[in-house]
């Protein structure tokens, strides 16, 4: 199977899925209406549909004998983007956007459903599709199996998942190590003594101590990490006051660490926590900061064999010029979560950057990447082709008819 061999019928309700999703975005943790459009769909495929677990998270299953049981993954979640993509279906949610394809994978994984449900006599087992919340903050896939989503449904015998890259739509790439960073997102106080703007001498600024904080933190990476090694440090919000004449009492900040290994991401975390709490004491805060690590996740990495026979599928179905090498990013994911015990993962990229934009590229054009206001797949491209790599994945983990055996554990 190719993507060109999609149904019509499957590719046109995908399509609308998207543009439904894609103009109708909700951030994490608020995924109610987007919940409820995938489970409908789920319903009408013949899935059994369990709602709110582990938050908005949609969880549906489709028996079709005995067999491996093979888990899909998909995000519901959204950013706080606002879109600029000049898109006939772009949001309607005002400072809302689906920034990062997670309409795209939704959309994906319930095509790759419909294309299974529909061919039930080439497929022995039980395909699980997990609509997650809450990617965006690395909290959703935690949530999910907190709330017993392994005792609940089946511990699976793999968990399939794909991400939207700026690669040539209708290309898959997959990676041989680390796929993605291991993560952690902290959320800083910093407590200062507030004061009249005019009377500097008898406040304490937390304004300045965060902007030194910022600063300092700078030197984590640049001075305390090797310079082979693969860390990010990022502070990507900072609030403190509301007027000119007023010095606040309080500064917020938030910071993100990424590394490839669990030790350097333990080492960078703790300078973090080093940095914020010496700037305080060095600008004479009354009170130590508050520094809290709100979600983290572990280095993604696919099971060797289990991603090897996924891989092995894909370039069976697209052909191995489009299939490509992936070499890791510095994004993060909570989809390692799911690996929790053994159960064995395999996670790709899917192309999504349409010709124009590709040859454009070429002439010194940026293409738009995740996390941008410009971010637009190439949907008529990436979506058959995000389809056609999930459907063919979950196919090659599945037992056929006359065999049940099931994914490498």
């Amino acid at each position: 199977m190719n993507a060109a061999e999609v149904p019509r019928d499957v590719l046109r309700d995908a399509t609308a899925l998207y543009v439904d999703l894609h103009a109708h975005p909700e951030l994490s943790g608020e995924e109610v209406r987007t919940a409820g459009v995938l489970a409908a769909r789920l319903e009408r495929d013949g899935c059994t549909v369990t709602r709110r677990v582990g938050g908005h998270g949609v969880v549906g299953v489709l028996r079709n004998g005995p067999g491996p049981t093979v888990m899909v993954r998909a995000e519901l979640d959204a950013l706080p983007v606002a879109e600029r993509t000049g898109l006939t279906y772009a949001s309607t949610v005002p400072g809302v956007m689906h920034a990062c394809g997670h309409d795209l994978h939704t959309a994906a994984a319930a095509g790759a459903v419909s294309l299974l449900a529909g061919d039930r006599h080439s497929w022995r087992g039980t395909l699980v599709l997990v609509g997650q919340p809450a990617e965006e903050t690395l909290s959703g896939a935690r949530a999910m199996l907190d709330d017993g989503l392994y005792d609940r449904f089946g511990t699976p015998d793999a968990v399939l998942a794909q991400h939207c890259a700026p690669l040539p739509a209708g290309c898959v790439a997959h990676g041989q190590g680390p796929l993605m960073a291991a993560g952690a997102t902290l959320d800083v106080v910093v407590h200062g003594r507030g004061g009249h703007a005019g009377t500097p001498h008898l406040a304490v600024d937390p304004v300045v101590t965060a902007a030194a904080v910022v600063m300092r933190l700078q030197t984590v990476v640049s001075r305390e990490s090797a310079p082979g090694e693969r860390v990010v440090l990022t502070v990507g919000s900072l609030h403190a006051g509301d007027r000119a004449n007023v010095i606040p009492s309080e500064a917020r900040l938030s910071v993100s660490v990424r590394a490839f290994t669990d030790a350097a991401l333990t080492r960078v975390t703790e300078a973090v926590r080093r940095v914020v709490r010496a700037e305080c004491a060095a600008s004479g805060c009354d009170r130590g900061p508050e520094i809290t690590v709100t979600a983290s996740s572990p280095v993604l990495e696919s099971h060797p064999e289990t991603g090897h026979r996924v891989r092995s599928a894909h370039q069976d179905a697209f052909g191995p010029h489009r299939v490509t090498g992936w070499p890791g990013s510095t994004a993060t994911e909570d989809f390692p979560h799911y690996a929790e015990g053994g159960v064995p993962v395999a996670y790709w990229m899917l192309g999504v950057t349409g010709v124009r934009q590709w040859r454009a590229a070429g002439s010194g054009e940026p293409v738009p990447a995740n996390h941008t206001d410009t971010f637009a797949p190439d949907v008529r491209t990436a979506l058959p082709a995000g389809i056609t790599a999930m459907a063919t994945a979950a196919r090659s983990l599945l037992g056929t008819p006359g065999r049940t055996a099931g994914a490498a554990r």
